[in-house]
């Protein structure tokens, strides 16, 4: 199915990639220099606008601005509403009023981190950071307007766009002889290149006649690790010795803003629907050092 696509936040790692495999689907993905989500009226004119130049394709709106400075956010929490709750209401609202299908992008942070078994979709939201209160609050926004609006969240995102973990390991490693990470985080690794394929299966799935009847769902790497194994493999995929991975306790590196020591999220809503599951982190890993090598190492 041809879809039309508005992606605000589509300059991010994961706009970016989603971009790139987005076939022959009618994508605009304005930055947020562009589309301002906080904006009510840029937000009402970008949604008609996708509407009105649909040209036969099924219009669905993929949310992915977002106020991600996880520790900024603590003291700037003015601005991290403003992008993570009020820019998804607004959203929301504009789909609502032109029947525009919405999806929007969350994140592990929403729960209190401290679990022992994967988050099931249905867990209450029990944030510890200001991030993460205003991503939980984006997602009571647009799952009360009443718009036909989906709730996907992820974790531990890397891709070959934008800075994350695998990029920063990949440059600390050519300038250090040994690097420390935290091993007592678990979590699960998550390729862009395989969430934006997900979240473009669901977009066909939303506008179909078989939308998933859960309206929360997860899409993460299959497995779990903790950030010290996922970096030694990140070593591995470099052609380094991951003994130069050391691994250290969260508290030899405080952060404003608390991160969670549990944060494994069950993807059972996302098979009850029929979508194809992520594949397992680590083989997500070495399919894209194949596929973007360069892009992980330090220019």
């Amino acid at each position: 199915m041809a879809l039309a696509l508005l992606v605000p936040g589509g300059t991010g790692q994961l706009g970016s990639e989603l971009v790139a495999r987005s076939g022959d689907h009618q994508v605009r993905a304005p930055g947020s220099a562009e589309l301002d989500i906080t904006n009510a009226g840029a937000v009402i004119e970008a949604v008609k606008a996708l509407v009105e130049g649909a040209n036969g394709h099924s219009p669905v709106v993929l949310n992915m601005a977002a106020y991600t400075a996880v520790d900024a956010a603590e003291t700037d929490t003015t601005r991290a509403f403003a992008v993570n709750a009020d820019g998804p209401r607004l959203l929301a609202a504009a789909c609502s009023a032109h029947g525009v299908p919405l999806v929007q992008v969350s994140t592990d942070y929403v729960f209190a981190g401290d679990g022992e078994r994967p988050y099931p979709e249905d867990e209450r939201a029990a944030p510890r950071s200001v991030y993460g209160a205003t991503k939980a609050a984006g997602e009571e926004a647009v799952l009360g307007s009443g718009a036909r609006a989906w709730v996907v969240r992820t974790g531990w995102v890397y891709g070959a766009y934008g800075a994350n973990f695998v990029k920063t390991m990949a440059r600390l490693a050519a300038s250090h002889d040994t690097v420390s990470v935290v091993d007592d985080q678990r979590g699960a690794p998550t390729w862009t290149g395989d969430l934006a394929a997900g979240l473009l299966e669901l977009a066909g799935r939303v506008v179909g006649e078989d939308p998933p009847a859960a309206k929360v769902l997860h899409a993460t790497g299959a497995g779990e690790t903790t950030w010290f194994e996922f970096a030694g493999a990140v070593f591995t995929e470099l052609g380094l010795d991951p003994a130069r991975v050391r691994p250290c306790k969260t508290d030899e590196f405080p952060r404003p803003a608390p991160r969670p020591t549990y944060s494994v999220l069950s993807d059972a809503a996302w098979r009850a629907s029929g979508l194809t599951p992520l594949r397992p982190w680590r083989e997500a890993l070495t399919q894209a050092f194949a596929e973007d090598a360069d892009a992980y190492r330090p220019a």
